[in-house]
């Protein structure tokens, strides 16, 4: 799927900040993919440390909820076609979702700074409003994916 360079500017509560959709060939180019990434190691350092290491439940769900966002991004790529596509893009918006409020568990029972939950917060938040701008990018873009392609 190839999808064509547009400026996009973000919500109103991120007045400062454009996000440039790009022309991408492989999920791995996707910039919000790319910050997924990023969050994924950062709750998989936090949660490797201290008291949080050994919750095993909430420890587990908030590393699978991590990997899920940047793992529906990729396979809704590999899909080809733009209605899976957005699909999986609102999958990996509702593990955003799941992430910020596991963070809010961790901080309740201590496992967190205010500092660090904040930061991994905003992280979060910053990969679900990236998902919405590209969930409507594609939408409008009337790119149907390459599995629609006739030779």
């Amino acid at each position: 799927m190839k999808l064509e360079t547009r400026l996009l500017k973000a919500f109103s509560s991120f007045p400062h900040e454009v996000y440039v959709m790009a022309t991408f060939y492989r999920f791995e180019e996707i910039q919000v993919w790319q910050k997924a990434r990023e969050l994924t190691r950062k709750i998989y350092k936090v949660t490797s440390q201290g008291p949080f290491a050994r919750d095993f439940g909430l420890k587990d769900q908030i590393r699978d909820a991590s990997v899920s966002i940047m793992s529906n991004i990729a396979e809704g790529y590999e899909r080809s076609g733009t209605g899976e596509f957005k699909q999986f893009l609102s999958i990996a918006k509702g593990s955003s979702g799941e992430v910020r409020s596991e963070l809010y568990v961790a901080l309740d029972q201590g496992y967190l700074t205010q500092t660090v939950f904040e930061s991994l917060s905003r992280d979060a938040l910053e990969i679900s409003r990236m998902l919405s701008g590209l969930m409507g990018y594609v939408k409008g873009s009337g790119l149907r994916g390459t599995k629609f392609k006739r030779d």
